[in-house]
């Protein structure tokens, strides 16, 4: 399903493949011989997404970008089924394994591994060829990479990232707290953008076509 939304259409190379039941919305732009697999959610809010040739996104993944954060995914990458990646920069050759997690702000060098369940935080950046072990978490510019159990340590670096007003624009209250009222606002704000939404109908002889490439 392909969907205009804010006045933004996804552009699809003729030599991509989007499933049918993947949905594409907004600002997106898939290149050549990528391949949108099957329940996989691309959404443009505010920011672009551009996913490189050949890129791989597998099924029920979920890549967004924001008005603060576009997303870009380089040449020859793969997202795994049911990963998310958000506001961030992955270089070409990245693998990005099952369930997997990039945040907002977050860099990846080329040829980087982020193995299953694993975590690269806010603003964090991985350098090139660097592995996220499975589970694991990289935190820092450059990221150090923790045991999910060095919950100190993983704070101590994540702290000063300032997690809420990176990715809501709401500042810590003066407990450390985040304001859930404020967050919630904000994000039903700009979730309700999508009233406006304009689902777009491809043609079905030309769909069939690449479907069939």
């Amino acid at each position: 399903m392909l969907i205009e939304h804010l006045g933004k259409k996804p552009t699809i190379d003729p030599d991509a493949y989007v499933a049918p039941t993947a949905t594409i919305v907004g600002d997106v732009t898939v290149a050549a011989g990528a391949r949108v697999l099957f329940g996989a959610s691309i959404v443009a809010e505010g920011g672009s997404i551009e996913i490189g040739n050949n890129c791989i996104i597998l099924e029920n993944a979920v890549v967004r970008s924001t008005a603060r954060h576009s997303t870009r995914i380089g040449d020859s990458s793969l997202i795994g089924p049911n990963a998310h990646v958000v506001g961030c920069t992955i270089e070409p050759c990245v693998f990005i394994a099952t369930g997997a997690a990039i945040f907002h702000g977050a860099y990846l060098e080329t040829q980087c591994e982020v193995r299953v369940n694993a975590v690269v935080h806010t603003c964090s950046r991985l350098a090139r060829e660097a592995t996220v072990p499975i589970g694991w978490v990289a935190v820092g510019d450059p990221a150090q990479i923790l045991a999910p159990h060095e919950h100190d340590a993983i704070w101590a670096l994540l702290k000063p990232m300032e997690f809420p007003t990176t990715v809501y624009g709401v500042d810590r209250l003066p407990n450390e707290q985040t304001s859930m009222p404020q967050v919630t606002a904000r994000l039903s704000k700009i979730y309700g953008e999508h009233c406006a939404d304009r689902v777009l109908t491809p043609d079905a002889l030309g769909q069939a076509e690449r479907t069939k490439r």
